[in-house]
């Protein structure tokens, strides 16, 4: 049970970080339609269609990516046991969600396929994650450095 004391904002970021993981996960599991839906582009979605491995690798490399900082983020909130570089990780990660969330601007040529739709969405989602993490990092700094029991 959460009490007082529990770093709501981190525990919703790894949550957020987790399904986000999941939802990619389902791109390579489910293929083109969730590539389409998500708003990966037709591109990479035609592309999973024909077996091809690259949007299979890149996904895979996000589900990784957001599911380390998921775990982080329970480190960080005392859930899981201390892992390493916890106060470094966090802010990090805090800096590239608010990073990619504030950039999508100057993203948007690179991924002409993506749809207005999804950058918004997208950043949204990004910019709301990474203000959890960074008031969780926050709220708990003078703990990560602190041995867990």
């Amino acid at each position: 049970m959460l009490d007082s004391k529990t770093n709501k904002p981190l525990i919703l970021g790894a949550f957020f970080s987790a399904i986000a993981a999941l939802a990619h996960l389902g791109c390579i599991i489910f293929g083109g339609d969730w590539y389409r839906f998500f708003g990966a582009g037709e591109q990479m979605a035609k592309m999973a269609e024909a077996g091809e491995s690259h949007p299979t690798i890149v996904t895979s490399v996000i589900v990784i990516i957001l599911s380390i900082w998921s775990l982080y983020g329970l480190s960080g909130a005392r859930i899981i046991g201390k892992l390493p570089f916890v106060r470094t990780a966090l802010v990090l990660i805090s800096f590239i969600y608010v990073f990619r969330g504030l950039i999508f601007v100057v993203l948007m040529p690179m991924f002409p396929e993506n749809s207005i739709t999804f950058w918004l969405v997208s950043s949204t989602i990004c910019l709301s994650i990474g203000m959890l993490y960074s008031v969780g990092t926050y709220q708990s700094w003078s703990t990560l450095s602190v041995k867990y029991a």
